[in-house]
């Protein structure tokens, strides 16, 4: 199931979903998903994870995941279409300052052109301590790991870092985001983290600046980040204050430089107390990007939050308005998989899931049209569907023009199975969704399966990856292909 880009949310199944349904026209039509390898001792997949997808060319893709072995232990999973195939998969070579082999995740997958990716995650050294990894894709040829250099003030011992989220704007310039354990006195406390990559050369990581008046220990953390060029990209998380509420936080990078954090102005409904965070980053260009959230109202109901940048500026938060079915507590959800997708100035798409009057998991698509963020719609479900269920709802949104997307949908069927759907949208319109043709006998995605990524390289031309549910329970991965 799909982890939040802050720390491992593995219980959770990550599906797409999407929302109203009249037919509209052309649209990818994805194939029976095909069996994805696994590298040689690898038994299935940790927790159904093949969750990060990164197309730079049509044919021409990197995704990333957990698998396991035998005994249980994870590796660190890189696996590459090229020219239309995909090519037998690899596990993640850690440090050199690795305690063992396995213990390695891979979070994220971002690729500069074809044959050219770097990927992100963590892995322990022999003091148990939690260490952050880059590694890249050199020439098509995945190379050692490196490990991150932390800040400074990074805690010797006892060391929780996690660089979660990769965005490569061009070959060998790349920006990750996360979080790391920092010393403080006798206490260790959590600070957010960015680490740029410039001409192919990693540099060491640094240290986010906070608003003022933050927590002793502000755990604050960066869960995703967007580029729209080289040294010019946005990231979005939450940290928290010292009245211990949780603030929504946007960071930009503008020429090479990381400036200091901001923490977004709310809808005028939130609660004083709000628990707001961000999930989702997407930019259009150096300057105009937007980030999807949550935040609790002043009666406490959990809702979603939109917001913009626009040319550096950004505005006030707002809230997105639900679908009428909406329960009065929607306990909205975002996967922070990259469910939010801006492929021009002022036009974006984003999904969550949330919880209807019934008390039953159903999914939302919203679009931002011109500048204008739109009702949301919920998820119309195939016939014999119960709901989008606990485990449904967006995980992943890909536009390759305004009004022109794909997303996926999960949902739960009369039989308590879990089923995977795609749907497209046209001139602003989402047609019916297609239900995913698993590999094999595959009945279900199950819980902790369903689409993880989808990448749109053109219009018609998809590419996804995601995971399923053999009968003896086992998870293995899928790849499917639209055009």
């Amino acid at each position: 199931m799909k982890f939040q880009r802050a720390f491992l949310l593995l219980t959770v199944a990550l599906t797409f979903v999407a929302s109203t349904s009249v037919n509209a026209g052309a649209e990818p039509t994805f194939q029976t998903a095909k069996n994805a390898a696994l590298p040689s001792g690898a038994t299935g997949l940790y927790n159904g994870n093949l969750s990060v997808l990164s197309c730079p060319a049509p044919g021409d893709c990197a995704a990333a995941g957990i698998d396991q072995d035998s005994s249980g232990n994870t590796h660190g999973l890189v696996l590459n279409e090229v020219n239309g195939v995909w090519r037998d998969p690899t596990n993640v070579i850690p440090p050199a300052n690795a305690k063992v082999s396995y213990g390695v995740s891979v979070y994220d997958v971002s690729c500069g052109g074809p044959g050219a990716c770097s990927a992100v995650g963590t892995y322990s050294d022999s003091a148990q301590n939690q260490l952050s990894f880059v590694v890249n894709e050199v020439g098509g040829v995945w190379q050692k790991a490196t490990e991150v250099t932390l800040p400074a003030n990074a805690a010797k011992s006892g060391q929780v870092s996690d660089v979660h989220s990769i965005a490569c704007a061009s070959v060998g310039n790349c920006s990750g985001v996360g979080a790391y354990s920092a010393a403080s006195g006798s206490d260790t406390i959590q600070e957010a983290l960015v680490v740029n990559e410039v001409a192919g050369h990693w540099t060491s990581a640094k240290e986010v600046a906070l608003p003022a008046s933050t927590n002793f220990n502000p755990f604050a953390d960066l869960s995703q980040v967007s580029c729209a060029s080289a040294g010019t990209c946005s990231a979005a998380g939450s940290y928290i204050d010292q009245n211990n509420v949780t603030h929504a936080l946007v960071v930009n990078e503008v020429h090479d430089t990381w400036r200091a954090g901001t923490s977004l102005i709310l809808p005028a409904n939130a609660s004083a107390y709000a628990g707001a965070s961000l999930s989702e980053v997407s930019c259009a260009n150096g300057t105009n990007c937007a980030v999807a959230g949550t935040y609790n109202a002043s009666g406490g109901a959990v809702e979603m939050l939109v917001d913009n940048e626009t040319n550096g500026t950004w505005a006030r938060a707002s809230e997105v308005q639900l679908p009428a079915s909406a329960g009065s507590n929607p306990h909205v959800l975002l996967y922070g998989f990259g469910g939010l997708a801006c492929p021009s100035p002022g036009n974006c798409t984003s999904g969550a899931q949330y919880q209807d009057q019934s008390g039953n998991s159903q999914g939302l698509l919203v679009n931002e049209v011109n500048g204008h963020w739109q009702s949301a719609t919920e998820l119309v479900l195939p016939t014999g569907s119960v709901q989008a269920g606990p485990n449904g709802g967006v995980v992943a949104v890909s536009c390759v023009s305004a009004g022109e997307c794909t997303a996926g949908a999960a949902y739960e069927d009369s039989s308590g199975n879990y089923q995977a759907l795609v749907i497209s949208e046209s001139n602003h319109t989402w047609a019916a969704g297609t239900k995913i043709s698993l590999p094999g006998s595959a009945s279900t995605v199950g819980q902790a399966g369903g689409i993880y990524a989808v990448d749109c390289q053109k219009t018609g031309v998809c590419d996804a990856v995601g995971s399923y549910e053999t009968p003896s329970g086992n998870y293995l991965g899928f790849t499917d292909h639209a055009s």
